[in-house]
């Protein structure tokens, strides 16, 4: 925990305190979040990739509600908050994952865009990023340095300008 200083008297909350401050609506989501990011993480490690990939490609059966955008910057949120706080490793491709399943359940299309790049030793390093409705959702900065290999579920036609243009 940060000391207090002159510049700054009281030291910032805690966890605890911070989480009670919160709305049972925000614990929801961010217990949402857990549950996900978790979820997203044992499929990584347990399921083929060609199962999670399935799973990734299901698009939402009902349209989506009418305040899509605010849903879509509160689960980002969420999904943020808990990542980071993980025992594990929740990067990328598990926030990812998590995004798509909540948005999912909320009937909020999303696309989950997988590109790599080459590091500066020169091994291949892959990344996950993850738009709805033209928002960025999760994964989205630094995208120009990475080549977009495949989308999930797939653009309507890969390689055109239509597709490079969502891509980015």
């Amino acid at each position: 925990m940060e000391e207090p200083t002159a510049v700054n008297p009281r030291p910032p909350p805690s966890l605890a305190a911070r989480w009670r401050r919160l709305s049972w609506r925000d614990r929801a989501l961010l217990g949402e979040a857990l549950l996900t990011v978790g979820l997203a993480r044992l499929a990584i490690v347990l399921v083929p990739f060609r199962h999670v990939a399935r799973i990734a490609a299901t698009r939402p059966r009902r349209p989506p509600a009418a305040d899509a955008r605010e849903q879509i910057i509160r689960v980002r949120w969420a999904i943020r908050a808990v990542a980071r706080r993980m025992p594990f490793r929740a990067l990328c491709l598990e926030q990812g994952l998590s995004a798509r399943m909540m948005l999912n359940r909320r009937s909020l299309p999303t696309t989950l865009f997988y590109g790599v790049m080459k590091g500066a030793e020169g091994q291949l390093m892959a990344h996950l990023w993850v738009r709805s409705d033209e928002i960025e959702v999760i994964g989205t900065e630094g995208l120009e340095r990475f080549t977009l290999l495949a989308t999930f579920p797939p653009l309507d036609k890969p390689g055109t300008a239509r597709g490079a243009d969502r891509a980015r």
